[in-house]
């Protein structure tokens, strides 16, 4: 089940690139981040230029692109690059969240916080995405990686009936996106040993 979900993940990260690719980036990022009691009780603990700098989302696109870069070169994420990597993501997606790349860098976050084994974090930013930018045209891919975390036999949020029920809107609610096949995948898989793949595959190839 796990290796299906590998070959998706990296068809969900050449999306999510194609995504970045197709932003203008001579275009100065100018979207300033809408405070709210979260992000001023929060704001309180840090020092003045931490604010100034929490409070341009060009520097922090700067730094979450400068990531994202680093780990696209990375073979094998290591704990270190992958926290600061988080934290870059998630100070632009929050901070800077009318940009258009906000929910792109939560399901980056989420990707990562995945592959070293952050399920409370990735389930976190998420929900997030799913909840915030309903109209995101990538939505079905934060959909998906949802998915993933409750089709985890080994996760603590293992749960088929709500991994199905998201492999379902996928296909039922965005029939043409690029997702849907690996949806359907996912459902013909969930809840099957690794034997009973096998030999359903030795059936289909015989």
């Amino acid at each position: 089940m796990m290796r299906f979900f590998k070959v998706c993940l990296i068809f969900i990260s050449a999306i999510l690139f194609a995504s970045c690719s197709q932003k203008n980036e001579s275009k100065e990022r100018v979207s300033h981040p809408k405070k709210d009691s979260s992000q001023s009780d929060y704001l309180k603990g840090v020092s003045h230029s931490s604010k100034e700098y929490l409070n341009d989302c060009k520097k922090l696109f700067a730094e979450a692109k400068k990531m994202d870069s680093i780990i696209m070169r990375e073979t094998e994420i290591k704990t270190d690059i992958a926290n600061k990597s988080m934290k870059a993501f998630t100070d632009f997606a929050y901070y800077c969240k009318n940009d258009s790349l906000a929910p792109v860098f939560l399901i980056k976050t989420a990707q990562i916080a995945q592959s070293v084994n952050n399920i409370p974090q990735a389930k976190l930013v998420l929900d997030k995405c799913i909840s915030d930018y309903s109209n995101f045209k990538n939505l079905p891919a934060a959909l998906f990686l949802l998915a993933q975390l409750y089709d985890d036999e080994n996760s603590y949020l293992n749960d088929e009936v709500q991994a199905k029920k998201l492999y379902k809107q996928i296909i039922e609610e965005y029939p043409k996106s690029d997702l849907v096949p690996s949806a359907k995948g996912a459902l013909d898989h969930i809840g099957k040993t690794d034997a009973q793949l096998i030999k359903e595959f030795n059936k289909k190839n015989p």
